[in-house]
C-alpha cells in the first residue's frame, strides 16, 4: 500500500519552504496563477443537461435540452427579449451539435467581445467517453496560446494531483473550462460572457455524461451549481448538476500561491474518489 506521505509527494505537497525557496530563486508564477478562491464571483448560468448513453457516441441528440439557461445581467444590463430570443435560438443550436459541429463552433465563436482578444479559443482535452469530468474557470495565457486547458505550473500540478488517484490527462478524464476563451489579463468572466459560452460546456457534458464532475474553483462551481456560497461551505459535500455528482475543490492556480490549502485540495481527492468508487459500486 502506497503511503499517505508518498501520494502527498506525488502530489507536490512538499514543505512549504522549499516552494518559498523556488520562488525567491525566481521561479515564475503562471500568469493565471491569481488568488481567484476568496473574491466574490458573479455567477453564471445553471444550464440543463441531460441525454441518455447513446448520445455519448457522438450521436447527436433529438432529445438535447431545449431550455435556455436562466441570462445574467451583462455589463450593459438585463438582456432585451430580441436578445433573449436570439440567444435561445442559439442554444438550442448548440446543444444538437456532435463533437465536430460543436468543436467548430467554438473554434469559430464570435459571440462575445472574447473573440477579439484571444489567440485561439480552448475547447476541451480528454477521453470523450470519460467517467471523470473536471471543469475549471477560464484559459489563461499559456492555454491561449497552446489551446489546451490546463497546463503550464497550474496543469502540472493538476495532472501530478491525478497521478497521486493513479489516473492520467486524457484516460478516463475530460478536462474543460466554462469560458472557451481567454479574459484579457485573466480577470474574472462577466455574466454575459458566460452566458453566450456556458452552452457548449452544456453540450461537452451532455456528450459525454461523467459519472462524476469535479469544480476547480469557486467560479466553476458556482456556475454549476448555481450558487454565489463560498468554496469552503462547498467542499466536503456531494452536489448535484442534473443529476451527476459534484466535488468541489481549489483551483490548480489558486493553489500555487496557497500552499497550506494543497493538503485541504488532497483530502477532496480522496473524497472524491471515494464518492466515485460508491458509484461505481452502484
Amino acid at each position: 500500500m502506497i503511503s499517505r506521505e508518498t501520494k502527498l509527494r506525488e502530489m507536490g505537497l512538499g514543505p512549504v519552504w522549499r516552494l518559498r525557496t523556488a520562488r525567491a530563486e525566481g521561479q515564475a508564477i503562471e500568469p493565471q496563477a491569481v488568488n481567484t478562491e476568496p473574491q466574490a464571483v458573479n455567477t453564471g448560468p445553471q444550464a440543463a443537461a441531460g441525454a441518455n448513453r447513446n448520445v455519448a457516441r457522438g450521436v447527436p441528440a433529438t432529445n438535447a435540452p431545449r431550455t435556455a439557461p436562466a441570462l445574467s445581467a451583462g455589463a450593459g444590463g438585463a438582456a432585451t427579449p430580441a436578445i433573449a430570443d436570439d440567444l435561445q435560438g442559439r442554444e438550442q443550436d448548440i446543444l444538437r451539435m456532435d463533437w465536430p459541429e460543436l468543436q467548430a463552433a467554438v473554434s469559430g465563436c464570435v459571440a462575445c467581445g472574447l473573440c477579439k482578444t484571444r489567440r485561439q479559443a480552448v475547447f476541451g482535452v480528454g477521453d470523450e467517453r470519460a467517467e471523470w469530468m473536471l471543469v475549471g474557470e477560464a484559459p489563461g495565457a499559456e492555454e491561449d496560446a497552446r489551446g489546451e486547458p490546463f497546463v503550464g505550473q497550474a496543469g502540472r500540478l493538476l495532472d501530478n494531483m491525478l497521478g497521486a488517484m493513479g489516473m492520467a490527462r486524457g484516460k478516463n478524464v475530460y478536462i474543460a473550462n466554462v469560458l472557451k476563451c481567454r479574459p484579457p489579463g485573466n480577470r474574472n468572466p462577466e455574466p454575459g460572457e458566460v452566458t453566450r459560452c456556458s452552452p457548449h460546456l452544456v453540450r461537452q457534458l451532455t456528450l459525454i455524461q461523467p459519472k462524476l464532475i469535479l469544480a476547480l474553483g469557486r467560479f466553476a462551481a458556482q456556475c454549476l451549481l448555481g450558487t454565489e456560497a463560498s468554496i469552503s461551505s462547498m467542499r466536503g459535500k456531494v452536489h448535484r448538476y442534473q443529476g451527476v455528482p459534484v466535488i468541489v475543490t481549489y483551483h490548480p492556480a489558486y493553489l500555487l500561491g496557497n500552499l497550506p490549502d494543497k493538503a485541504k485540495a488532497w483530502q477532496d481527492l480522496c473524497f472524491a474518489q471515494k464518492t466515485m468508487d460508491e458509484l461505481r459500486a452502484g
